[in-house]
């Protein structure tokens, strides 16, 4: 059965994509019935998922024997385990991806986080994953490091469809659209038919509200503010209002107007991190109050289904939010949160918890290499 509140946010515009991916999810019929049911048009992975997957269950035991019969390094076993999944749901969602024109049914897989400040260790990875995938609905996710930047243009300039990953602050939103902007440019150049170059920019939501909420509680603790411990839970939403704001300024310039005319799709922004961490909020905060047309939303499977259960969709909630967002912004400034540390905290953190979560995944193969043989 069609779930009838989930139905209701696709139809406000919003993709509504799943954050989560394994072997048993995709043997079961579970994804299948995720789509049909619940309204999933896409799906992200990273490291901390695919170490999950591995970790438990008998999904993966063949092809791991496989392997090890063969001598595979554990390097070489990520790399099949990983790309198997990955095809095979590009595979489950070729019909969403072919109805939508190829706005959804895309299926994301990172580039190893230990590369995030190595522009041409990512590059060629990008370009090795898009053919190892060798699926038109592939999205190759990249971190929107400083060394990320570039290799965001140039894998777009080979034609490769990029998920933006670990966007955290509106100026670097704003250097991931120019990166984008820039890449379309050099693909058209190059003879890529910018029609069939996808992207996304995946700005993270709850983990601000975590970091900055800290920063909040440990101000009124010391200051006695209850201006600052009022400000708890609107950092998140008021920052992705304002990343918006600046998506709707960037893609309505003459510059964009130009590659639109020549085929090219919009880069929409994706709201990541959107399981609520604090259950003082309600655990669909970051669905609710992020719901504009055009937009993706990357959900745990507990965020879809408690969305699926009382979420509530009351219209768009960005559009025209930005002076009211940046209220809450320079309140922040006022009360001492220093923003710029926070942002760079985050993204530290961001690439620290993927790189553990690849070395984590990394020991699990190889746990299960050494069982096999």
């Amino acid at each position: 059965m069609s779930n009838e509140r989930l139905r209701q946010l696709a139809e406000a515009g919003v993709s509504i994509w799943l954050d989560d991916l394994s072997r048993e999810r995709l043997n079961s019929g579970n994804l299948q019935e995720l789509i049909t049911d619940k309204h999933v048009v896409g799906v992200t992975t990273n490291p901390t998922i695919f170490a999950g997957a591995l970790a438990k269950g008998e999904a993966y035991d063949a092809q791991v024997r496989e392997l090890a019969a063969r001598g595979a390094s554990v390097e070489d076993a990520v790399r099949e385990i990983t790309v198997a999944d990955v095809q095979q749901a590009c595979d489950v969602f070729s019909g969403t991806w072919e109805t939508s024109g190829g706005v959804d049914g895309r299926v994301s897989l990172e580039v190893d986080p230990g590369l995030a400040r190595d522009t041409e260790g990512t590059v060629a990875q990008a370009l090795d994953l898009w053919k190892a995938v060798d699926r038109p609905n592939l999205l190759v996710k990249i971190p929107a490091t400083e060394a990320g930047l570039p290799a965001i243009t140039r894998a777009l300039a080979e034609g490769v469809s990029v998920n933006v990953t670990l966007i955290f602050s509106v100026e670097r939103y704003r250097a991931v659209m120019g990166a984008y902007l820039d890449g379309l440019e050099q693909a058209a150049a190059n003879g890529h038919p910018l029609a069939g170059i996808a992207s996304v920019a995946s700005f993270f939501v709850s983990r601000v509200d975590t970091e900055i909420d800290k920063r909040l509680e440990a101000i009124g603790a010391e200051t006695d503010s209850a201006e600052a411990l009022g400000l708890r839970g609107k950092a998140g939403v008021a920052n992705s209002r304002l990343a918006y704001a600046a998506y709707e300024e960037v893609f309505s310039s003459d510059r964009w107007k130009a590659l639109e005319a020549k085929g090219a799709r919009r880069q929409r922004p994706l709201w990541a991190s959107t399981g609520v961490k604090n259950p003082d909020y309600s655990d669909t905060l970051y669905v609710t109050e992020l719901v504009v047309a055009d937009t993706v939303n990357t959900m745990p499977e507990k965020t879809l289904l408690a969305f699926g259960d009382h979420g509530e969709v009351h219209g768009d909630r960005v559009t025209g939010t930005a002076g009211e967002a940046q209220e809450v912004f320079d309140a922040l400034e006022r009360v001492g949160v220093d923003l710029t540390d926070v942002f760079l905290v985050l993204e530290d953190e961001g690439v620290d918890k993927f790189e553990k979560s690849w070395t984590e995944l990394g020991e699990t193969v190889t746990g299960q290499l050494e069982g096999a043989r």
